[in-house]
């Protein structure tokens, strides 16, 4: 459940709400609109490396994501409230084959895979001119903070979030975080920062305090920069900055420059140290897009973000981030969109990733590669319209630390809109 602040702030703006004339409420009801997605999710991750503690994760399961956004009263200061609801249900599981990140798993023997799970979060807002204010429940989708959203049901945080357009181009945000609830989990709980043998982070404690700020101004259709900070109170201040650059060639050829910087130091209680350097180039053509990049993590541990959100790195992919201590990483990727020859809604994507001059703690080097196959189709119209299906396929392989292993995820989805 969310926490109980952000009920008290959600019932206290409804009933603020409530003393409103007839055509402030209007607006509240009539920009109000709610959304169910059902999520079909089948994972199986084979582990190929000796020795492996677990020989695979192979689990079955049906969400279900009902959202909910209302409008705002009239007035100076308009007044709303979101709400979402998550429900996980076990198709199929067992204690040798859990872990897949589906469910939430027991913490003693045998471990099996609940039955079922569920989160009510609640979000009150307050809007002025170009601002909004957010208080209660959140999923963002920031540098900083990468709310992931990969398996069954999404990872939500509980805090504030302000973020403003009042300049044109310019987009501000800040805000603070307290809790949150991973992606197999119905409760709330302090953050950590991600950890590994190869990452090399050291870390004594967690955190109910992440602190955030940033700054987009979108120079024109083709330039846009960033700067974002981020602060998990007792473990890493971060400072990323960004540049997107689309460079149209000729009618159907663009090339896109995506550039990225980070800095992450420790914030008293761990080791965090590092610099983090990341580029990516795609070049399309048509229904094509062809790109290359390039990732290299320096410093003495590898790049520092909240436990089991999704890292700001172009190299951040299916199943790695190539960003142990010390890696250099390469990506080529190939994207097509079938709807250039007149199939919309099926697209196709493959990627290969390289990474070496991991420093491991034992004074050995690793290595790792990743190689991702994604197919999609969403149906356009008719009566199945936005049914989709989405095959991923990954495969990974190590030297001298991490796991070996191929991994296949089936995700058939549907999203209606109830109003």
């Amino acid at each position: 459940m969310s926490h109980s602040l952000s009920q008290a702030v959600m019932f206290a703006t409804l009933s603020t709400g409530f003393c409103f004339s007839t055509a402030a409420q209007a607006d509240f009801v009539k920009d109000s609109k709610a959304n169910l997605e059902l999520r079909n999710f089948y994972f199986n991750r084979d582990f190929r490396q000796d020795g492996a503690a677990q020989s695979k994760q192979d689990e079955w399961a049906q969400g279900f994501l009902l959202r909910y956004e209302s409008g705002y009263t009239a007035g100076t200061i308009g007044l709303g409230v979101d709400a979402i609801g998550l429900l996980g249900l076990k198709l199929d599981s067992s204690p040798d084959r859990a872990g897949s990140g589906l469910l939430p798993r027991g913490r003693s023997a045998p471990r099996e895979a609940a039955d079922d799970y569920s989160e009510l979060g609640l979000t009150a807002k307050f809007k002025a001119s170009s601002s909004v204010l957010k208080v209660g429940t959140l999923l963002p989708k920031l540098p900083t903070t990468l709310a992931n959203d990969s398996r069954l049901l999404p990872q939500t945080f509980q805090g504030a979030h302000l973020n403003s357009t009042e300049f044109a181009g310019l987009t501000l945000d800040a805000g603070r975080l307290t809790q949150v609830s991973i992606r197999d989990s119905s409760n709330s709980e302090d953050m950590t920062v991600t950890t590994g043998s190869a990452r090399r982070i050291v870390a004594s404690t967690t955190s109910d305090e992440f602190d955030f700020a940033g700054a987009s101004y979108k120079w024109n259709d083709q330039l846009t920069t960033g700067y974002n900070y981020g602060k998990l109170d007792n473990l890493y201040d971060q400072h990323l900055v960004n540049l997107t650059y689309l460079l149209p060639i000729t009618t159907g050829q663009a090339l896109k420059t995506d550039l990225r910087y980070g800095r992450s130091e420790d914030d008293g209680r761990s080791n965090v140290d590092n610099r983090a350097l990341g580029a990516l180039f795609t070049y399309s053509l048509g229904g094509h897009a062809f790109g290359l990049g390039y990732q290299k993590m320096s410093g003495d541990t590898g790049f520092a973000y909240i436990g089991g959100t999704d890292a700001f790195l172009v190299n951040f992919v299916q199943i790695g981030d190539f960003a142990n201590a010390d890696e250099r990483s390469w990506q080529a990727r190939y994207d097509y969109n079938f709807a250039s020859i007149g199939v919309p809604g099926l697209t196709f994507m493959t990627r290969y990733l390289s990474g070496d001059n991991i420093s491991l703690a034992n004074g050995s080097e690793g290595k790792e590669w990743e190689r991702n196959t994604d197919i999609a189709y969403v149906i356009q119209d008719g009566p199945l319209k936005n049914l989709g299906v989405k095959w991923r396929n990954a495969t990974v392989r190590s030297t001298n630390f991490g796991n070996d292993l191929d991994e296949n995820r089936l995700i058939v989805s549907y999203s209606l809109a109830l109003w």
